[in-house]
């Protein structure tokens, strides 16, 4: 792993370098919505049509605004890809560990609808001091919220949780002190010294920083709510395992205090999606795909960035021996389309099973090779002559 870090590392660099550059010289704007080109990528099917991502759609339209979102599939994940990389015998002992679970606990987590990840970006106070991001996990299925958290109340007995009434919403909130006494010292994670945790609704939970659980229980009410573009671009492909929709340089902006501070508002100088973008692991019968669109701006942008992605991964993939590693990037393919750089990769399953298993081997023991030890010389002893007197 250690022998591919560099090169990788590098074209992350390369990328945040190109795009903050841009960010700050035409400051990015207003709501994320959808663009022309990221639909043209995605075969025009941007908007999913199963019953069950509208289903999902529908659910998560009640979040407040996000500026990252990474989607998980608990379905597809524990029922169709896990399964391929374990036994038969472990698959059942996985199922079974399920029925335990929902009898226990009242949740299977295999029939869990959906896990979200949201990550909001602040503005800078009126004293220009940074404010750390915001997140939240919401998870939906088949089980009840208000039991599950007073589960939890049960096993987390040794902390001290309060309520706070918000709205017609209990919240849970609870201190966690070794990070608050860290705060003292380091005031960058004062905002990550307090969780909380509210059920949404009958059969949805969430957790995570309390000023953005609040902004949850507001949006349920119809206030604030996050973008029907944004969740369309995050659940446009029903069928991922995981998928993440972002705007990365527009967080950049906001946090950083191109677009103003809380208090006072900047005027953007201009618009522009670039860095906004769409990465998704899904697979079909035979192959795991990974599938990315980032907005370059503008069809030559975007060229140069391809051009400056491929050079980057072909000296990657001639750097680097592991076979295993050379495999995954020779797959990837990096190319240009409108104001977009796509990136695709078709692994089939067998290749991928092989190498996890690989991994998961344990390591034989080197034998211990030990030098044979040289005979040490007999020590003579010097005779000593007396002198004669």
């Amino acid at each position: 792993m250690r022998k591919t870090l560099n090169p990788l590392v590098l074209i992350l660099l390369l990328v945040t370098a190109t795009a903050v550059n841009v960010a700050a010289q035409c400051t990015l704007s207003g709501p994320a919505t959808v663009d022309n080109h990221l639909v043209a990528a995605s075969g025009g099917n941007l908007l999913p049509n199963s019953a069950r991502a509208q289903a999902i759609i529908s659910s998560l339209g009640n979040l407040p605004e996000a500026d990252t979102l990474i989607y998980i599939n608990p379905q597809r994940i524990l029922n169709e890809a896990v399964p391929k990389f374990m036994s038969a015998k472990d698959v059942e002992g996985m199922r079974k560990s399920f029925e335990d679970m929902k009898t226990m606990a009242g949740v299977d987590p295999g029939k869990l609808d959906y896990m979200v990840i949201a990550v909001r970006f602040k503005k800078p106070t009126a004293d220009l001091k940074f404010q750390p991001p915001e997140f939240m996990v919401v998870s939906s299925g088949d089980f009840s919220a208000d039991s599950l958290i007073a589960m939890a109340r049960s096993v987390a007995s040794k902390w001290t949780i309060r309520d706070e009434m918000y709205g017609d919403k209990t919240m849970g909130l609870v201190t966690i002190e070794p990070l608050a006494k860290e705060s003292e010292k380091n005031p960058f994670l004062k905002s990550f010294t307090e969780m909380g945790i509210v059920s949404l609704n009958a059969n949805t939970i969430a957790t995570g920083s309390p000023a953005y659980l609040r902004s949850a229980i507001d949006a349920g009410a119809g206030k604030d709510r996050i973008s029907p573009e944004n969740l369309n671009l995050l659940v446009r492909d029903p069928n991922a395992l995981i998928s993440f929709a972002g705007r990365p340089w527009h967080s950049f902006a906001q946090s950083f205090g191109m677009l103003g501070t809380e208090t006072t508002p900047r005027t953007p100088r201009c618009e522009s999606k670039i860095g906004d973008m769409y990465a998704a692991l899904t697979m079909d019968a035979t192959n795991f795909m990974i599938r990315g669109v980032s907005n370059a701006d503008n069809p030559d942008t975007a060229r140069i960035l391809a051009n400056l992605y491929s050079t980057l991964l072909n000296y990657a993939a001639t750097s680097i021996k592991e076979p295993s590693a050379q495999k995954v990037l020779n797959a990837l393919a990096i190319t240009a389309e409108g104001d977009e750089v796509l990136v695709r990769a078709d692994f089939p399953q067998q290749m991928v099973m092989d190498l996890v298993r690989q991994q998961m081997k344990p390591k034989q023991a080197a034998a211990d090779v030990t030098k044979p030890e040289t005979p040490a010389k007999p020590v003579t002893k010097r005779r000593r002559s007396k002198r004669k007197q």
